[in-house]
């Protein structure tokens, strides 16, 4: 489990792959680290956003921002420049495929 906090203002984030903003509706990951402020790590924690935590991109506004991200049986909006910073491990990418029940006609 990796967290970073208290990154110095105006210091870029490292480019360390792929984020949550880059899930499409529908789509999974795996977060791999959380790239922010502690007060906000810690909010994020109490919410279900920890590292090797399943996350889905659930939604978003008209606009596309915010986001709607489900983890831990919630759905929470995330505005891009946030969602930009919770990282996904690579390759943990994948699209759920809902199963209809057939429906019984009697």
């Amino acid at each position: 489990m990796q967290l970073t906090f208290n990154k110095p203002t105006g210091t870029p984030a490292t480019d360390s792959g792929s984020s949550l903003v880059d899930l499409r509706c529908g789509q999974t990951a795996v977060l791999e680290l959380l790239e922010v402020p502690e007060d906000l790590g810690r909010r994020l924690m109490e919410l279900g956003f920890f590292p090797g935590s399943d996350v889905v991109a659930a939604g978003c506004a008209p606009g596309g921002d915010p986001r709607v991200y489900r983890v831990d049986g919630s759905e929470i909006a995330l505005r891009k420049e946030t969602a930009s910073l919770l990282k996904i491990q690579a390759g943990s990418i994948r699209t759920l495929v809902t199963t209809k029940s057939p429906s019984s006609h009697s």
